[in-house]
């Protein structure tokens, strides 16, 4: 099942993400839309089932942080910053919640000499992807994943492909997967949220 998300991250800027002007709001979730954000997730993410429970306790209460940008963040009663989405797209881990479960994305791997460019907020152009250090799991266009770099044990960024990895490696230059969320952007540096 390839995940698919709808032009999520048109516009969507992390980096100048600043909790105290960012956000607008704080909404907290009745239980029944609670439950139909789990039965999506579950739907996104189908690796997530035996621990949907852990990351979100059928008990506990969820809001929704509102912040700039149209950019929508779920927390848990602690705080805890644990999907993020773009004007009502699908709901993407924040690499914090990437780095406990690192098994439910599909991984795509570049080559060193893209670290640093991925590390600043650039799109993985496809060149970085299909490298000798570089490796792709076989996903559609519009797929959320994780991704990873040569050498490196945790994901470095979230984004979502371009195209698929068949045509990645087809076309092999352009953008090919949209760089969402990386490490030290202003949604990694962000504090809970109580």
């Amino acid at each position: 099942m390839s995940l698919r998300v709808t032009a999520l991250s048109q516009g969507c800027d992390l980096t100048e993400f600043d909790e105290k002007e960012s956000i607008s709001g704080v909404q907290q979730l009745k239980s029944s839309v609670q439950k139909g954000i789990r039965s999506r997730l579950l739907e996104l993410y189908p690796y997530l089932d035996n621990y949907i429970d852990q990351i979100l306790p059928k008990k506990d209460t969820f809001r929704i942080v509102k912040c700039h940008d149209h950019i929508e963040i779920m927390v848990n009663s602690a705080g805890e910053l644990l999907f993020f989405r773009h004007r009502e797209g699908s709901w993407m881990p924040t690499l914090r919640l990437l780095h406990k479960y690192p098994f439910f994305l599909p991984m795509q791997q570049v080559d060193k000499g893209a670290i640093r460019f991925v590390l600043s907020g650039a799109n993985i152009m496809c060149p970085g992807l299909t490298s000798p250090g570089a490796r792709m799991s076989s996903v559609e266009k519009g797929s959320v994943v994780a991704v990873m770099a040569e050498g490196k044990e945790h994901a470095l960024a979230i984004g979502i492909t371009s195209l698929s990895t068949k045509e990645i490696a087809e076309v092999n230059k352009g953008v090919g997967i949209e760089n969402c969320h990386y490490l030290n952007d202003g949604l990694w540096q962000m504090k809970p949220v109580k």
